[in-house]
């Protein structure tokens, strides 16, 4: 029989080393699988608990002033883990805490076998949304009653522990086996509770039929797409009729649905340029219903004509979202069954072949990778997908994920036995199925610019979030280069003499080392890495003195030089082409080394296909820095082009790194793909600037005679649920006040956060005037009372921050880029949106300058043409963040006056639906604040 002692502290605070006390100690005792005891006692520190430790643990110096010392209880604790696992939520903070509490009281440290329930839920829980304790509690739907309390942590973490070990105790053998050849490097001593359950299978003679096991790899059975067959489908009046009238399907399955006119009348729209053949650019503004309104006739169109059609999204988590809610609703809206499928890039998929084989040739790798490895493991017999993006991991095994990912496999034989297990091919082959296929714009433009040999042929597409079709375009047109990357690439290789994938070949295959320059290959190498460093180096330098006055920063921070090769005229810039020619001849010796090695072996001993597609790989990856560093510095251009460097001058001297995107896509576009496709539908709920189409036409290259445009209002009341307020009174930034801009700035928030009680979104268009208001804000706003959250400063990704901004009752969250679009907080979250700057790129920007001359060169108004509507779309984006739902109310406040003073503000105004303006003192609109609230 074992026996688990779950343990959880409150403290005074993080660090036991410098005199911070336990105040609150929760044990829970299991054995047998049952919970048969619990221990709860405060200890009084002898010192003041901190404010902060008193608001989240609600402990205050009054309760802890008549209990009892450590020293007192220090014995007991110890008796209780005789014989027993130590079991906590971070063992490094409560048994770290503990044991110096122990040492400091001349008491023997506790050296049990522990188990650590943060470590073993990121393996057995490989999917869930975070790990911290009250995210997996609500994850497995664990009652967590009172939080930050030791005994009621320590009861969610021994309700956890229960479900782990469930977990473990439901696992196949192979991957047991596996868990227990990687459990040496893990923290926990998980040796006895795996061993426990492989030698329960060896006996079982039960098998899981949703299980295959295949070369030691347990992995999930997937199910291909049933087939369908549908006999006559109604008329598509009808068809809409039976959704959207009265007593139609959407208000039966829709709980509080409201009828959006505009809805139907973009299904219309939609199915008739289908009809016609036609394109269509379609604004459908927040609340319109989009999604469904584009799903409802493309879905109908494809099954009736047997053709299918591709739907793209901006990113991979509004495709996952529209496979997974938006698709299951219409199963139940409609009455005929139809096939969707989702496909990524190659590089979205795992391949169980490079899997199993890094299992079984590097059993032994550090903690994080061993940690990847067995939360894979465990994903295997669940995923249907394979699709990396269903795990979170870390940097560290992000790294190693990019060595087995599909992209890394090569070309798969279609006779090896690993093809039919393919999660890639699988995806593919549901695509080819499928009556839908939902991608993403990435997808969608490599597929474009590669002669369509990624998605399965196609004539029909939507386009969602279409505003960012040009900029994808550009990107995937383009190229990026850095060191970070090149020397990671050359440090995978490795010298010869190293555990790495050359040196693996060396170790692997015998033969006369004489016939093959060996010798040469750690020299070469070692200088191409040298030479690198120095090139970036030397880009670095030139850019800090080409930009020692006007910095151009990019939304990151980092500072941005655009140049032309052939323009760039210095002894400086010629020593860096010098350079970059001198570092593709490095490359070429390496590749051409190892071109002398394959022929080697193919003439001696045949390469195992694996180390075959790791060294073709390798030198695919060494041409590509050829073929960039080339395009970047040394070759014409075939179409116009903007080049540019970015450098972070808060990191390394060679933290440089180097861009290239086609200035004009639009006859790219125009030539590769709208003339090429019978229909494309762009939509977005934001294409247009004063009701017109022109300029994302004109960006887009769509100006044939196919195109129809339409507009569709959102049925918000916003005269009656926004008030819009622009001070009259803010410092003129223009005329070098910026310092005063920022505290007048930071003053607005902190009264308006009074009167809305935080539960504000705070948008800059500059990273550094962010961070210079995050942190005058630290020093004026009351830091008990709100939650100040920064991007770029706070910790976490834009879902991260955005789910900890909905956490907090009163929280401020300051976003750039990202945040001012595609983040949905809806209801009392957010009652206040404050735009600090009007989003104009900056005139330096490198993208913005090359456009900007490239229409000035045409004979074009670059400010009108591209510079107003870029950033009035981008404020339309950003509107949009506030109202959500017909419930939702707040304030819109602008510290921007050149929306009312500027003859172009009216262009802002006159794109956002019409809701009531007051432009007035700041102390004026305040007290009108005060009183709409």
């Amino acid at each position: 029989m074992q026996r688990y002692v779950v343990i959880d502290l409150e403290t005074t605070g993080h660090s036991p080393t410098k005199d911070d006390k336990i105040i609150d100690v929760g044990i829970v005792v299991i054995e047998n699988n049952q919970i048969i005891e619990t221990k709860t006692t405060l200890f009084n520190p002898n010192q003041p608990i901190p404010p902060f430790i008193t608001n989240l643990t609600g402990i205050t110096d009054e309760d802890v002033q008549d209990a009892p010392l450590f020293h007192e209880k220090a014995d007991e604790i110890i008796s209780i883990f005789e014989g027993s696992y130590l079991i906590a939520h971070n063992v490094p903070f409560d048994l770290g805490f503990l044991n110096v509490e122990l040492m400091n009281n001349n008491k023997q440290i506790l050296r049990t076998p522990v188990i650590d329930t943060v470590e073993l839920s990121r393996i057995l829980f490989p999917k869930a949304p975070g790990y911290k304790l009250g995210q997996l509690a609500e994850y497995l739907q664990i009652e967590h009653n009172d939080p930050h309390r030791a005994l009621s942590d320590a009861y969610v973490t021994a309700k956890l522990f229960l479900k782990l070990e469930e977990k473990i105790n439901s696992l196949p053998y192979e991957t047991i086996t596996h868990l227990l050849t990687l459990e040496k490097m893990l923290k926990s001593d998980l040796h006895e509770l795996l061993s426990s359950r492989q030698q329960q299978l060896a006996f079982s003679t039960t098998e899981n039929d949703q299980i295959i096991s295949f070369n030691g790899i347990a992995f999930k059975q997937i199910e291909d797409l049933t087939d369908t067959t549908v006999e006559d489908l109604p008329s598509f009046g009808d068809y809409l009729d039976e959704i959207y009238e009265e007593a139609g399907s959407i208000k039966r399955h829709m709980k509080n649905y409201e009828p959006r006119p505009g809805q139907r009348q973009m299904s219309e729209t939609i199915f008739d340029s289908f009809q016609t053949k036609n394109h269509a650019l379609i604004e459908a503004e927040t609340g319109t219903g989009k999604s469904l309104a584009y799903l409802v006739p493309t879905i109908y169109e494809a099954v009736k004509t047997g053709q299918r059609i591709v739907i793209s999204t901006y990113t991979t988590q509004l495709q996952t979202q529209l496979l997974e809610e938006e698709i299951p609703l219409i199963q139940k809206l409609i009455a005929f069954p139809f096939k969707a499928a989702l496909l990524k890039g190659k590089n979205h998929y795992i391949s169980l072949e490079k899997f199993a084989h890094e299992l079984n040739t590097n059993p032994h790798e550090n903690y994080d990778i061993t940690l990847t490895k067995a939360m894979i493991l465990i994903w295997l017999t669940e995923t249907e997908t394979g699709d990396i993006d269903e795990l979170h991991l870390s940097s560290s095994g992000y790294l190693f994920y990019k060595r087995i990912s599909t992209d890394a496999e090569g070309m798969i034989d279609a006779y090896s036995p690993w093809f039919s297990k393919s999660y890639y091919q699988k995806a593919r082959k549901k695509a080819q199925q499928a009556d839908i296929i939902i991608t993403n714009h990435a997808l969608l433009c490599t597929d474009m610019f590669n002669d369509y040999q990624f998605l399965p042929s196609y004539n029909r597409v939507v386009i969602d979030e279409a505003h960012h079709i040009e900029d994808t375009a550009s990107h995937h047109y383009g190229l990026k280069l850095d060191n970070i990357n090149m020397q990671f690439v050359l440090n995978q290789i490795g010298l010869s003499e190293e555990t790495k994938l050359f040196g693996k070949f060396l170790a692997n295959y015998s033969f006369d080392r004489k016939e093959v320059p060996l010798e040469k290959w750690d020299s070469i190498l070692n200088d191409t890495k040298y030479e690198i460093d120095v090139l970036f180096g030397s880009l670095y330098q030139y850019v800090v003195s080409k930009q020692k006055n006007d910095k151009s920063l990019s939304d990151i921070g980092r500072v941005q030089y655009r140049f032309d090769s052939e323009k760039e005229e210095s002894k400086k810039w010629n020593a860096i082409k010098e350079m970059v020619t001198r570092l593709t001849f490095f490359i070429r010796d390496l590749i051409h080394i190892l071109a002398i090695v394959e022929q080697h072996f193919n003439q001696h001993a045949p390469l195992d296909k694996h180390d075959k597609d790791d060294l073709h790989g390798i030198i695919k990856l060494l041409q590509t820095f050829i073929d960039h560093l080339e395009q970047l510095f040394l070759l014409e251009d075939s179409v116009p082009q903007v080049k540019w460097i970015e450098i972070d001058t808060k990191s390394t001297k060679n933290a440089v790194y180097l861009y290239c995107e086609p200035t004009d896509v639009s006859q790219l576009l125009a030539a590769g793909f709208f003339d090429k496709k019978d229909s494309v539908i762009l939509t977005s709920a934001t294409l247009t600037m004063n009701d017109s189409f022109t300029f994302i036409q004109n960006r887009l290259g769509l100006n044939d005679d196919r195109l129809v445009t339409k507009k569709f209002s959102s049925p918000f009341t916003y005269q009656n649920q926004v008030q819009l307020m622009i001070p009259n009174d803010f410092p003129d930034i223009k005329y070098g006040n910026t310092d005063d801009f920022i505290f007048a700035t930071c003053e607005a928030i902190l009264s308006l956060a009074e009167i809305t009680d935080g539960r504000m979104l705070v948008l800059f268009t500059s990273y550094d005037m962010l961070r210079k208001s995050y942190y005058l804000l630290k020093e004026i706003i009351d830091t008990d009372k709100y939650v100040l959250i920064g991007q770029g400063i706070s910790s976490g990704s834009r879902a991260r921050l955005k789910k900890n901004f909905q956490t907090f009752d009163q929280a401020i969250l300051l976003g750039t880029s990202s945040f001012w679009e595609g983040v949905d907080i809806p209801g009392d979250d957010l009652s206040c949106l404050m735009i600090v700057r009007l989003p104009f790129q900056p005139p330096a920007h490198p993208v913005y300058e090359a456009k900007s001359n490239y229409l000035k060169e045409q004979g074009k108004n670059a400010f009108m043409e591209l510079s107003l509507p870029n950033a009035v779309i981008r404020f339309k984006q950003g509107f949009g963040r506030l109202i959500r739902s017909t419930s939702d109310r707040g304030i819109v406040f602008i510290c921007d006056a050149r929306i009312k003073k500027a003859r172009y503000g009216k262009n802002f105004l006159n794109s956002i639906p019409d809701v009531p303006i007051t432009y007035d003192s700041t102390q004026t609109l305040m007290s009108k604040a005060e009183e709409w609230f």
